[in-house]
């Protein structure tokens, strides 16, 4: 099974660094951006990345912003959302733009790494689904 690519976007560079340690222990690869325009550059750089989670509250471009510019650009990506200052109306608002799921920090590292593991399966299921009716659509086409 290949390794899930999650990029973490968070302004709080030590929970980040901490993360990534945590992270990288259990054998997934993290990339790191530190406010929502960031983290969506380095997905536009990245198409090796199935999910991302997501910090609501950030300087430059918040999590909402960046939520909905990446489910646009690249629909597929799922968007794990953390924050530290969620309500239910926030998590209902991210997964009403496309998240696939929210926490609330701190969050419990079994309880993201399966978060995690969710996401890349659904995000996996999906992409096998759209390559299967590629598949299906040039097989029709053939004379």
């Amino acid at each position: 099974m290949a390794t899930t690519k999650i990029l973490l976007v968070d302004d709080e560079r030590s929970f980040v660094e901490t993360m990534i340690k945590r992270l990288r222990k259990r054998g997934l690869e993290i990339v790191a951006a530190y406010d929502g325009q960031e983290g969506l550059a380095r997905l536009d750089e990245d198409d090796g990345i199935e999910v991302v989670i997501l910090d609501i509250r950030m300087p430059v471009m918040d999590g909402m912003a960046a939520l909905k510019e990446m489910k646009s650009r690249h629909p597929l990506v799922e968007v794990i959302m953390l924050t530290g200052h969620a309500t239910v109306e926030t998590g209902i608002e991210g997964m009403k733009r496309g998240a696939f799921d929210y926490l609330l920090k701190p969050c419990d590292l079994e309880q993201l790494i399966g978060k995690v593991n969710e996401a890349a399966a659904h995000r996996r299921h999906h992409q096998e689904k759209i390559m299967q009716a590629r598949i299906e659509t040039i097989t029709l086409r053939k004379p």
